[in-house]
C-alpha cells in the first residue's frame, strides 16, 4: 500500500468510527451529555500542565519560524486561556440541548400528525488555523448537540491539538459515552484534509475556520456539504451625532482588545461633521494604544503619523495593530464603502440618532450589526451560545455565531393511525 493509499485508508477509518459514535451520541440524554461536558473541563484543569507544557513546544517552533505575532498569539495557550476552554464547556454543559426540539407541529385535516424536530448533523468535519481553544470547543459543542466531530487543526498546532484530544478524549471514555465522538484527523500532511473533503457519506457537512485562503480552499475542493466561515473585515461608522467619549471607547475597544480575532475593527470612518471632534482623540487614543492609522488624506490632515492608506489597506484584514480610516460625507457613503469593501462579518455604527441606528442596520448586510457597540461583540460566547464553532458570513443554513442549534438539522416525524393516501 502506497504512503497515500495508507491516509486516504486512515482518514475514511477515522470517518467511518465516527458514523458509528454519532449513531450511539444521539441516542443519549442531555444529563449524559453535560455529565460528560463537566468530565472534560475537569480533565483540562487537572491536566492544564501538560496542555502549556506541549503547548509551548508549538510557540517555540512557530518563534522559530518567524511566524507574525498576531499568529502566535493566536496559538499561546496560559492557564488563564484554558481555563477559559474549560469554562466554556461548562457553559455549554448549562445550556439547553437543541436534539428534539420542535419547531413546527400541527395537525392535518386527515388527523395526520405532523412535527418539524431538531436532528444531529451526524458527523461535522471542522478545519480550523492556529487557535488551540477551538479543539475543546468545537469538541463540546458537537458532543452537545449530538454530533461525532472529525478535528483538523493547523500542523502548527498539531502537538498541542493531540494533547488537548487526548484529555478530552479520556474524559468522554470515563464519562460512558463514545472515545470516537471526539477524533483528530489523522496524518499530518494536506493530503489528509483532501481526503476528509471528499468523504462523502460519511461526513455530513465541514466547516471551515481561518483565513481566506482556508476557507476558499474547502469551499471548492469540497465534495462534502460545507458552512462557510468567513473573515473579518468589520467596521466602525462614527456618525454626525454620536458622542465622542463612547465613540473613541468603542472604537479603541473594537481594535485594540485583540487584534488577532475575526470580530476586530480593521476600518473606520468618520462623518466629516464629526471629524474635527473626533478624530485628534480617536488618533491619539489609538496611538497610545500602538495602532497605526492608514488613513485618507483627510484623515492624514488630523495627524501626521498616519500613514497613507491603499485600496488594498480597505480590503485588508489585517490581524494586527493596523487599522484602516477614511472621512466620509454622508452615511450613504459610509454603506457604499462598506458594501465595497466589507467581509459581512460585522459592522457598528456609534450615534445618537435613532433614526440613524435603524437605517445603518437596515442597509448593512452583514451578520451581525453593532448600534453603540464594540464589534468584539460578534462572539458565541457573548451571544450566549456557550461558545461557538465559527462566524458564518453566508446566508444557507447558519449566519453568524455558530452554536448548538446551527449543528443541528431536523426532520419530520409523521404520526398517523393507518393512514393511507388516495
Amino acid at each position: 500500500m502506497t504512503q497515500t493509499d495508507q491516509i486516504r485508508t486512515d482518514v475514511l477509518a477515522a470517518a467511518s468510527r465516527a458514523r458509528e459514535a454519532a449513531a450511539d451520541l444521539a441516542t443519549r440524554t442531555r444529563e449524559q451529555k453535560d455529565h460528560a461536558l463537566a468530565a472534560m473541563a475537569d480533565a483540562l484543569i487537572t491536566r492544564t500542565a501538560e496542555i502549556l507544557d506541549v503547548n509551548a513546544r508549538d510557540v517555540a517552533a512557530a518563534e522559530q519560524a518567524g511566524l507574525q505575532a498576531g499568529f502566535i498569539d493566536r496559538l499561546r495557550l496560559d492557564e488563564g486561556r484554558v481555563a477559559g476552554m474549560a469554562g466554556g464547556l461548562r457553559d455549554i454543559a448549562g445550556l439547553v440541548d437543541p436534539v428534539g426540539e420542535v419547531l413546527r407541529g400541527y395537525t392535518l385535516p386527515n388527523g395526520l400528525e405532523v412535527r418539524q424536530i431538531r436532528v444531529p448533523f451526524g458527523v461535522v468535519g471542522i478545519i480550523y488555523e492556529g487557535r488551540p481553544n477551538v479543539t475543546a470547543d468545537a469538541a463540546g459543542l458537537c458532543l452537545k448537540s449530538g454530533n461525532a466531530v472529525l478535528l483538523r487543526g493547523s500542523s502548527s498546532a498539531v502537538v498541542s491539538n493531540t494533547a488537548i484530544v487526548g484529555v478530552l478524549r479520556d474524559a468522554v471514555r470515563e464519562a460512558g459515552l463514545p472515545v470516537d465522538a471526539v477524533q483528530l484527523v489523522p496524518g499530518e500532511g494536506r493530503e489528509a484534509v483532501g481526503h476528509l473533503m471528499r468523504a462523502r457519506g460519511l461526513v455530513d457537512v465541514l466547516i471551515p475556520r481561518g483565513g481566506a485562503g482556508l476557507i476558499r480552499s474547502v469551499v471548492e475542493d469540497s465534495t462534502v456539504p460545507v458552512i462557510e466561515t468567513g473573515v473579518g473585515n468589520c467596521h466602525v461608522y462614527v456618525d454626525e451625532s454620536a458622542e465622542v467619549d463612547t465613540a473613541v471607547d468603542v472604537l479603541v475597544n473594537s481594535k485594540a482588545r485583540r487584534v488577532s480575532v475575526c470580530n476586530a475593527a480593521e476600518t473606520f470612518l468618520v462623518h466629516a461633521d464629526i471629524a474635527d471632534e473626533f478624530l485628534p482623540r480617536a488618533l491619539a487614543a489609538l496611538r497610545e494604544a500602538g495602532v497605526t492609522v492608514h488613513g485618507d488624506k483627510r484623515v492624514q490632515s488630523y495627524d501626521g503619523a498616519v500613514v497613507p492608506a491603499t485600496e488594498e489597506d480597505y480590503d485588508a484584514e489585517y490581524l494586527s495593530y493596523d487599522i484602516a480610516a477614511a472621512v466620509v460625507d454622508t452615511m450613504d457613503d459610509a454603506l457604499t464603502h462598506i458594501r465595497t469593501h466589507g467581509s459581512g462579518h460585522t459592522d457598528a455604527i456609534v450615534t445618537r440618532s435613532q433614526s440613524a441606528a435603524r437605517r445603518f442596520a437596515q442597509l448593512v448586510d452583514s451578520a451581525a450589526v453593532m448600534v453603540n457597540a464594540a464589534t468584539g461583540f460578534t462572539d458565541g460566547g457573548e451571544f450566549g451560545f456557550g461558545a461557538e464553532i465559527g462566524i458564518s458570513t453566508q446566508k444557507l443554513h447558519a449566519r453568524g455565531p455558530i452554536g448548538l442549534p446551527e449543528l443541528t438539522s431536523t426532520k419530520y416525524v409523521v404520526t398517523g393511525e393507518g393512514h393511507t393516501r388516495g
